[in-house]
């Protein structure tokens, strides 16, 4: 009979802790022995598999995140089940915003769900307070329409009477290389190349890169006329054109829409109402350009809008001006024109930002899922309103968040942040593509829709006053963060960290990297890698 230990004893070692199990001598104890050293592998096979599963390849515990993925996103029912008799959510929607952190929503509630992430409810309201600023809301929207459609009659009005004496349009600013580039150069970013909606071209990114400030928003040389909300706006011309003007059928007027969650109405900028029309006339050439150029990648997710009529199609482009679209689908045209009605009232909200290419790729998917204007709208207000620093002229607040990732590389990964700085890559700004429009082009339009909504409930969490203290109360569990996304933008270039080091020797190469994970990022697992670095890191990054 084979002898498998020797008379003493059979030793092993596990983590560096040393197990003894007694094994006799003589022939019929060899059995035992054998028996003990079949018990024993069966353990260290058991232990491994458990560390393997336990720790990631940095060396961490898991979140609880991985552990549920997208396994249970919050439904219908639980939706439902989620408010009290007279309409409010219950214990002031935290469990709610839990859930869609750890799981997302599913599709047939996103329209209801998403009002409440964006602070266009506030989720303490009751319904009877809701309806009563869904209203209000309604009626400032429709204002903000009225008066972008004086401003567009004014600049059509302009245009005509310059054609007459000159060749040139004031608004054309044909010798402005600047003007050029935001039209030319930094396409939008949804626009359709080639044969996939994800593919983007290397020249692309350069010019996008390369792009200086002065060509992130047209403004005219010539003497501002100002356009303010007058007295006048109500006249029976505006009303009458009002009606035509909604790319929405009738019925929809008799449909509940969304206001400010914070039952007051909307401050973005004190001079939200004020616009220069050669502003205004620059913003709404680029935004009919990006318009046309949106592709059709949310088609599936909206049926009855992908569904839409040429004629009702048609009616929409004409109410907002939309001209050359003749080579487009009816559901595109009519999408192009709910583009062009919203991001023309959003520049006059936010006169300040007015419309800066890139705006309309954020828009798309929220249009996509909301049918009514005033409450796409309103999302999209509380939306941006983060997301506005992505559109400053002096580009401070990309530059922070780009330095915000940076911090988080280096404290989590010093050896590939060393890398970084050898080849004057530490600024992050390769990662610029990502950060513009929050990861939209590295994501197709569910994973987008995912990452986003698990980031505006964090952003929710944290304008109800959930900080780090309550959160922590369930264990392990990531605290809410105003800046999940760069935390998701670097656990993926933390993924890609061993191609960084030893195969990529330029920041070039880096952003050849990035730029190819279109199509290739498992949300999940980002969100994943996202909320292990803020477990570790947020408290460290936010102090330095």
């Amino acid at each position: 009979m084979l002898n498998v230990v020797p008379s003493s004893s059979l030793y092993r070692s596990i983590g560096g802790i040393f197990l003894f199990l007694s094994s006799g001598g003589g022939g019929g104890q060899n059995g035992g022995g054998a028996a003990a050293v079949a018990v024993a592998f069966t353990a260290v096979a058991g232990i491994a598999v458990f560390a393997a599963i336990a720790y990631t390849r940095s060396g961490h515990l898991k979140s609880p995140w991985s552990r549920k993925k997208r396994k249970h996103a919050l439904t219908l029912r639980q939706w439902r089940n989620s408010f009290t008799p007279d309409g409010k959510l219950h214990d002031g929607g935290i469990k709610l915003l839990k859930k869609v952190r750890s799981g997302g929503i599913d599709p047939s509630i996103r329209s209801e769900v998403w009002p409440f992430l964006l602070g266009v409810y506030d989720l303490k309201s009751t319904k009877e307070e809701r309806d009563v600023i869904r209203n209000k809301n309604r009626k400032e929207y429709e204002k903000l329409r009225r008066q972008s459609r004086r401003l567009l009659k004014q600049t059509d009005e302009n245009s005509r009477l310059n054609s007459n004496g000159s060749s040139e349009s004031p608004y054309s600013e044909p010798s402005s290389p600047a003007s050029e580039d935001v039209v030319s150069a930094r396409e939008s970013l949804s626009s359709e190349k080639g044969s996939s909606d994800l593919e983007f071209s290397e020249n692309q990114s350069s010019s996008v890169l390369d792009r200086s400030s002065s060509s992130r928003r047209v403004t005219s040389s010539s003497p501002s006329v100002i356009c303010s909300d007058s007295s006048d706006m109500g006249s029976s011309e505006d009303e009458q054109f009002d009606e035509a003007s909604s790319p929405l059928s009738d019925e929809e007027n008799d449909v509940d829409v969304a206001s400010k969650g914070d039952l007051s109405p909307p401050k973005t900028n004190p001079q939200s109402n004020v616009c220069r029309t050669e502003d205004f006339a620059s913003w709404q050439r680029i935004i009919r350009l990006d318009a046309v150029r949106a592709n059709a990648e949310w088609t599936p997710y909206s049926p009855s809008q992908a569904a839409v009529s040429e004629d009702r199609a048609c009616r929409s482009a004409e109410a907002v001006g939309l001209k050359d679209y003749d080579h487009l689908e009816p559901c595109r045209i009519y999408h192009a024109a709910r583009l062009v009605a919203i991001l023309e009232a959003y520049a006059i909200y936010d006169s300040e930002i007015g419309y800066c290419q890139g705006m309309s790729d954020l828009l798309s998917p929220i249009i996509s899922v909301i049918e009514e204007d005033h409450m796409a709208f309103w999302c999209f207000v509380g939306f941006m309103k983060k997301a506005r620093h992505n559109f400053r002229l002096d580009e401070v607040g990309i530059r922070r968040q780009l330095n915000t990732v940076a911090k988080i590389i280096k404290h989590k990964d010093s050896h590939l942040y060393k890398h970084l700085v050898k080849l004057q890559a530490e600024d992050c700004f390769f990662v610029y593509r990502m950060v513009v429009v929050l990861f939209r082009r590295e994501l197709n339009f569910e994973q987008t829709l995912c990452l986003w909504e698990v980031m505006w409930a964090d952003q929710a969490a944290l304008r109800a006053g959930v900080g780090k203290s309550a959160w922590r109360v369930i264990r392990q569990r990531a605290p809410p963060t105003e800046d999940l996304l760069l935390y998701a933008i670097a656990a993926s270039v933390l993924q890609r960290r061993k191609q960084i080091i030893e195969k990529y020797s330029s920041m070039d190469e880096i952003l050849r990297e990035c730029n190819n994970m279109a199509g290739h990022l498992d949300i999940w697992k980002l969100l994943d890698g996202a909320h292990d670095l803020v477990m570790t890191l947020h408290d460290k990054v936010a102090t330095t």
